[in-house]
């Protein structure tokens, strides 16, 4: 990054000698004046010849600091948007190389807040410090380099004032970062539940929870105004401290100047010369409060950002965006996927969700998992796509070890359709091409029609080209579904997880999203996760779970003859009664 910016930083340092050079040279040219004018009251010097000429010579000095101080300025905020976009685009990468347990932990809305806040007071302060500050600084230098030349106790009395304001504020800053990261805390908890009230606006409207929402994220900022009045009133106290300290230092070199004026060791001139130094060299002292003020919420921006940044990612850099589904090596018959003694929990303190599951599913086999809500069904999604890894045991893929697999490789050989479609905003054609971008016109209407998806579409105002809104709130449940079969179709990977797919549907949608599961699960090795037992019952193999373990595993013809689980499902769905549909629905199953 750096390295990336470093001819921008050249061109702004350069800019800012210029700048500090061309403003040290006003004081230099009034002082000339100021002893022109003298000596020509005197009777002497150049008269109105040479000091018209001096102010000539400052017109052009002032043009070309305002032209050099305004090209500096265009460098900096070029430079600035430039690292913005660098820090952004670092930031979104690195998010998406993060594994899923790090946004379990983390709100959409916060994750997004910490990026505006971050960046925009980094790059906020870069921007004025390389604006302006920079400039001053290099004037400041120059500035008490020449003051030395004149009086060394002027130099050291101007040295003194800045490690005594530095020191001052070294003995705020803890406290203050201290209490901007609270502050930080919950502006980003209340962006957070921002982000998520407007993205479940409907729910919030149909349970009447307006007053609650606005209650709560009101109740966060107030928090933050009494945060602020605590730092705000400490940090006010310490500047009246540090500038009441540099108003007696001023005073001593203001002493200076004047006795040693009136007693003959300076000229009028140079008096001039040193009070116009001296303010150069105060202004930055002065403004300074403001600039470590900006500076301290940079840092804690910054903490902020490296924070997210250090995270331990999945994999190291951005997988290629062509990446192809390819196709199994594994022989017909043979397992493609396969579970031994395997284990996982969600977190270090959480019970375990599997508890040493055992099974193999083969090449072209249809395979169901049923069990209640909470045995892990959704978990071995999870763990295929390599969102998880396993605790203990094994989990091969195509007779690869997933540890061993790119993770890149791995997903691209397995297409989902769950039960959330989540599409996202845009076009139609954009959704079904999601996986495949390059994907032709031809490729996009045949995978539609597969999943019996091109009547709807053609019949919408723009057919393929018609915007959907966020999640595709345009649509209908099952509309939206088709889609996601089609997108499954079209990116054509030969492993297939259905993880309940059509359970939110009512039976017209169902039927029209099973015609077209049905296309999409031919000739693919499929993972079917608690679907209605109508397309539970035509499956290779049904693998009932309980508590974390395999209970049962058969077809659907031998375990519909035992009594386990899958046997009390088929009870329960010919039952009439009220308690008994009410203890289906624990299986997430539908009749």
């Amino acid at each position: 990054m750096a390295r990336e910016l470093l001819p921008a930083y050249a061109a702004i340092v350069a800019s800012g000698v210029l700048v500090a050079a061309t403003g040290l040279a006003v004081p230099f040219i009034i002082k000339s004046a100021t002893d022109e004018v003298v000596a020509g009251l005197q009777g002497s010097g150049g008269g109105v010849p040479a000091v018209l000429w001096l102010a000539f010579l400052l017109l052009l000095v002032d043009v070309a600091n305002t032209l050099i101080s305004n090209v500096g300025g265009y460098l900096g905020d070029v430079m600035a948007i430039r690292l913005r976009s660098i820090l952004s685009r670092n930031y979104f990468e690195k998010l998406l190389r993060l594994p899923q347990r790090y946004f379990d932990n983390e709100l959409t809305g916060t994750i997004i807040s910490r990026l505006q806040r971050s960046i925009t007071e980094t790059t906020g302060f870069l921007n004025m410090f390389a604006n302006n500050f920079l400039p001053m600084l290099l004037s400041v230098f120059a500035s008490l380099v020449i003051i030395g030349w004149y009086s060394w106790w002027l130099a050291l009395l101007m040295l003194a004032m800045y490690p005594l304001f530095t020191w001052l504020t070294a003995l705020t800053s803890r406290r203050w970062q201290k209490l901007e990261k609270a502050k930080n805390l919950e502006f980003d908890i209340a962006g957070g539940r921002f982000a998520e009230v407007v993205g479940q606006i409907r729910v919030v409207k149909s349970f009447v929870a307006e007053p609650r929402e606005l209650a709560h994220f009101n109740g966060r900022y107030d928090t933050t105004i009494g945060i602020t009045r605590e730092q705000s009133a400490y940090w006010h106290k310490m500047d009246v401290a540090r500038r009441g300290a540099l108003n007696l230092i001023f005073f001593g070199i203001y002493a200076i100047i004047f006795t040693s004026t009136i007693s003959g060791a300076f000229t009028l001139g140079v008096m001039v010369l040193l009070i116009q130094l001296v303010n150069m060299a105060r202004q930055p002292v002065q403004g300074m409060s403001f600039l470590v003020d900006s500076s301290q919420r940079a840092i804690t921006g910054c903490i902020d950002y490296f924070k997210v940044m250090d995270e331990p990612a999945e994999f190291e850099g951005i997988p290629s965006a062509d990446a192809e589904a390819g196709t199994l090596q594994t022989p017909l018959g043979q397992p493609v996927v396969s579970f031994t003694d395997a284990r996982f929990a969600y977190g270090d303190d959480n019970a375990e969700v599997l508890r040493g599951l055992s099974f193999d599913v083969r090449r072209g086999e249809r395979v169901a998992f049923v069990g209640e809500s909470g045995v892990g069904k959704t978990t071995l999604t999870s763990l295929l796509l390599g969102l998880y890894h396993l605790t203990s045991g094994t989990l091969r893929v195509d007779g690869r070890d997933l540890t061993e697999v790119p993770l890149a490789q791995l997903r691209s050989q397995v297409g989902v359709v769950f039960q959330d479609p989540a599409l996202f905003s845009g076009t139609i054609r954009e959704n079904i091409a999601y996986g495949r971008p390059d994907a032709t016109e031809e490729e996009i209407t045949t995978a539609a029609r597969r999943s019996h998806a091109h009547g709807f579409i053609i019949a919408l105002p723009g057919g393929y080209d018609a915007e959907i809104g966020e999640r595709g709130v345009k649509l209908s449940g099952g509309q939206k579904q088709r889609i996601a079969v089609a997108r499954a179709m079209l990116k054509d990977a030969p492993i297939l997880v259905l993880d309940e797919a059509t359970s939110s549907l009512d039976s017209k949608a169902e039927r029209l999203v099973q015609e077209g599961l049905e296309e999409l699960m031919a000739d693919r090795t499929t993972l079917i996760i608690a679907h209605r037992l109508s397309t539970i019952s035509s499956v290779d193999r049904i693998i009932t779970m309980r508590d974390g373990l395999i209970d049962e595993i058969g077809t659907p013809a031998d375990l519909a003859l035992t009594d386990g689980i899958y046997a009390e499902l088929l009870s329960l769905q010919a039952s009439a009664s009220k308690a008994d549909r009410k203890r289906l629905q624990r299986y997430e199953i539908l009749g």
